[in-house]
C-alpha cells in the first residue's frame, strides 16, 4: 500500500479571489497570515469550503475510495481539530453535519506538529476539518490522501492545451504560474504533466517563454477550433506518451490545483470511469462565488440546457448541491475552458470540426458520448457572457455551425431547430437589429455552400467581415445628451440574471412588424431595452423608430434606426433562403455526414494547419 495525494488544503487566497475567503475558510474575521506565509487561526474555522472539503461521495464513486486521510501542519497555541461530515441525503447546512473525530494537537514551543486524522467516509457527501484554537495556533498547510495498492494507481501524463489570440495580459501570467506550481515535488502531478501554448496571433516569444515544461506553438489564426486541435496534434506528436488533454481557454485565471486534483483523479479512477472526461466548472471573474456551468446537454431542439442552476459557492448548502448534482446525462458536453479528453479518444473519434468558434466543444461532446466527472475545486475563473453580444458569434457562427452539427451528429431535429431560426430573423427585425438578422441568414446560406466550401473558409476573415454587422456599444456617456434624455435611460437599474416570466415570453413570441405601421403611428420618443445573455429585455420599444440598447451593465449602449428598405430586402432574402432550403438541405447534410472523417482528420488538420 502507498498513500497518494487526492488533494491539497490551499490556505491564502488567489489575487483575483481577494475578498472572497468563504471559498477556502469560514470565519468570523478576514483571513491573515503571518510573515512565513501560515495561517493565523484564532478564531473558529471552518473547512468545508467549495475549494477545502474532500469530495467524499465523488471519490467513492469515480474511484472507489472510501476512507481518506487528512495531514495539517501546526505550530502555536493548542487547538482542537474536529474532523466532520455532511451526511447524504441530510439538509445541507452548518448545523447537520456530524463529528467525526476529534484531536487535539499541543505543538511543541517553536516546533511545526504534523497532524493525521483517517476518516471513513461512508454515508457521507463532503468530509472536512474545522480548528478551534485555544489561543494562536497556526496552519502552514495540509492535504487529502488515501491509501491505494501501488498497483491500481493508473500510469497518467497530462499535458495542456491552450489556445492565445493577442491576450498576453492573461496567458503570460498562467504560463507563469503553471510553471511556479507545477514543479513541487511534492505532488504526484510532478513530471508527469507539459504546457502546450497555441498562439495564434503569433505575438508571444515562444523562445523566452518555453522550456522543459512549457511549450509555446506559433500558429495561424484558425480560430479556438483550429488552435485546439494544434495542440491535440502536438500531444499526439511528442512521444511523452500523454494520456490526457485538458482543453483550456486563455482569458481564464487558471487555478493550478485544478489541474493537480484532475491529475490525481485520473490516476485513481475506476474502471468504470477510466475513460471519463472530467470538466472544470466555470466561475464568474467578476463574480468570483457564482459557479456558472460545468456540463451542459443539448435538447433534441437544439436548446442548450445547464445541467445545474447558477450556484453560488460562498455558500454551504449551494457547495452541497454542487456536488450532489447527478451530470452523468444524456447529449451532454462540457465547453472547452476546462475539458479534459483522453488521448485515446482522440485518436479514435478525431479532432474538432474547422468551424473557428461556437459549437466545437458541443459537437465532439455529442460525437464522443463521454461520461463527465467533475468535482469541486477543479475550475477556472472566466469572464461572464453576460453583457457581451456579439451578432457575429451568436448568430452567424451559432446558426452555421450548430447546423453542421446537426448534420454530422444527426441527434438534432434540424426543422425544429430551423423554426426557431426563422423566428429569430423575425424577432431581429422587430428589435431593428438587422444586421444580426442578416447574419442568421448568411450563416443558413454558408452553411448550405457545403463541406468543402467550410474546409478552406478563412475564419478571420469572415469574423472581421460579420463583426461590421455587429451593434456598436459606446459609453452612454458618449451619446447625444438629448437622445438619453428622452430614452429615460436614468430611469433603467440593472436587471443582470433576470428571466422572463410566461407573460413576458408570450408577448415575445406574438408576430408583429413595427415596419407595417405608417410614420404617423410611430413614435418620435426613442425607446430602450437591454441585453442580458441571448435575451432582450424589452423595456419601452413599442412603436419606436428609434431604440437605445443598453448591455448588462447599463453602461454602455448601442443606437438602433428604423430602415424600412433594409427591412424589405431582409424580408426578400428570407423568403428566398426558405425555399432553396427546402430544395438543398437534404443533399448538403448528406455532403457533411459524408466529409466529416475527413474534416475531423488528421491529414486535413495537418495541411490546413501547415504543419509538415
Amino acid at each position: 500500500m502507498i498513500e497518494h495525494k487526492l488533494a491539497n488544503i490551499l490556505l491564502r487566497p488567489a489575487e483575483h479571489l481577494a475578498g472572497h475567503d468563504e471559498l477556502y475558510a469560514f470565519a468570523a474575521k478576514p483571513l491573515a497570515f503571518d510573515e512565513a506565509g501560515a495561517l493565523v487561526v484564532s478564531e473558529p474555522t471552518d473547512f468545508m469550503t467549495f475549494l477545502n472539503a474532500c469530495s467524499a461521495a465523488k471519490w467513492r464513486t469515480y474511484c472507489g475510495i472510501g476512507e481518506v486521510v487528512l495531514h495539517l501542519a501546526l505550530s502555536g497555541d493548542a487547538c482542537e481539530v474536529i474532523v466532520k461530515g455532511m451526511p447524504q441525503g441530510a439538509k445541507a447546512e452548518a448545523q447537520n453535519t456530524v463529528e467525526l473525530s476529534r484531536i487535539t494537537v499541543e505543538p511543541n514551543e517553536g516546533e511545526v506538529a504534523a497532524v493525521s486524522a483517517t476518516v471513513d467516509t461512508a454515508g457521507m457527501d463532503l468530509v472536512a476539518f474545522e480548528l478551534l484554537p485555544c489561543g494562536r495556533t497556526l496552519l502552514h498547510g495540509g492535504h487529502w490522501a488515501t491509501q491505494v495498492d501501488e498497483g491500481r494507481v493508473r500510469p497518467i501524463e497530462l499535458a495542456l492545451s491552450t489556445t492565445t489570440f493577442k491576450k498576453e495580459h492573461y496567458i503570460v501570467p498562467n504560463i507563469e504560474l503553471m510553471r511556479s506550481s507545477i514543479a513541487s515535488e511534492e505532488d504526484p502531478i510532478f513530471g508527469h504533466f507539459h504546457m502546450f501554448v497555441v498562439d495564434n496571433g503569433r505575438t508571444l516569444d515562444a523562445d523566452a517563454l518555453s522550456d522543459d515544461l512549457v511549450t509555446v506553438i506559433g500558429n495561424e489564426n484558425v480560430g479556438g477550433a483550429g488552435g485546439f486541435a494544434r495542440g491535440m496534434l502536438a500531444a499526439l506528436d511528442s512521444g511523452e506518451g500523454f494520456t490526457h488533454v485538458v482543453l483550456m481557454d486563455d482569458d481564464v485565471h487558471v487555478f493550478p490545483e485544478s489541474i493537480k486534483r484532475t491529475y490525481n483523479l485520473l490516476a485513481l479512477a475506476s474502471d468504470a470511469y477510466k475513460d471519463a472526461f472530467v470538466n472544470g466548472a466555470m466561475l464568474s471573474v467578476e463574480q468570483p462565488c457564482r459557479l456558472f456551468e460545468d456540463v451542459s446537454h443539448v435538447l433534441r431542439s437544439g436548446v442548450y440546457r445547464k445541467v445545474k442552476p447558477d450556484l453560488y459557492v460562498d455558500r454551504l448548502d449551494q457547495v452541497v448541491e454542487n456536488e450532489r448534482l447527478n451530470v452523468e446525462v444524456d447529449n451532454a458536453y462540457g465547453a472547452w475552458w476546462f475539458s479534459c479528453i483522453p488521448v485515446a479518444n482522440i485518436r479514435e473519434k478525431g479532432l474538432p470540426l474547422p468551424v473557428f468558434v461556437r459549437c466545437d466543444d458541443v459537437e465532439y461532446g455529442l460525437r464522443s458520448k463521454p461520461t463527465y466527472m467533475t468535482m469541486n475545486g477543479i475550475c477556472v475563473w472566466h469572464e461572464s457572457f453576460e453583457g457581451r453580444p456579439r451578432a457575429s458569434v451568436d448568430c452567424y457562427q451559432y446558426v452555421r455551425n450548430f447546423l453542421v452539427m446537426a448534420a454530422c451528429d444527426g441527434f438534432v431535429n434540424t426543422e425544429l431547430f430551423m423554426t426557431r431560426v426563422w423566428r429569430n430573423v423575425m424577432l431581429r427585425r422587430r428589435d431593428l437589429e438587422y444586421g444580426a438578422a442578416e447574419l442568421l441568414l448568411q450563416g443558413v446560406e454558408d452553411y448550405l455552400r457545403g463541406p468543402e466550401w467550410l474546409m478552406e473558409a478563412d475564419g478571420s476573415a469572415l469574423m472581421r467581415k460579420n463583426g461590421q454587422l455587429n451593434d456598436k456599444f459606446v459609453p452612454v456617456s458618449e451619446l447625444d445628451p438629448e437622445l438619453v434624455a428622452a430614452a429615460r435611460l436614468d430611469e433603467v437599474k440593472p436587471t443582470q440574471h433576470r428571466r422572463l416570466g410566461l407573460a413576458g415570453k408570450l408577448v415575445k413570441s406574438i408576430p408583429g412588424d413595427k415596419h407595417l405601421l405608417p410614420d404617423t403611428l410611430l413614435r418620435k420618443t426613442p425607446g430602450h431595452m437591454q441585453r442580458l445573455t441571448d435575451v432582450d429585455y424589452d423595456i419601452d420599444t413599442r412603436a419606436a423608430r428609434t431604440i437605445v440598447v443598453l448591455d448588462a451593465t447599463g453602461e454602455k449602449a448601442a443606437v438602433r434606426e428604423m430602415d424600412r428598405e433594409r427591412n424589405r430586402r431582409i424580408i426578400a432574402r428570407e423568403r428566398s433562403l426558405k425555399k432553396r432550403w427546402q430544395l438543398e438541405h437534404e443533399r448538403v447534410a448528406q455532403a457533411y455526414r459524408n466529409a466529416f472523417p475527413t474534416m475531423t482528420g488528421e491529414a486535413y488538420w495537418r495541411s490546413h494547419l501547415g504543419m509538415k
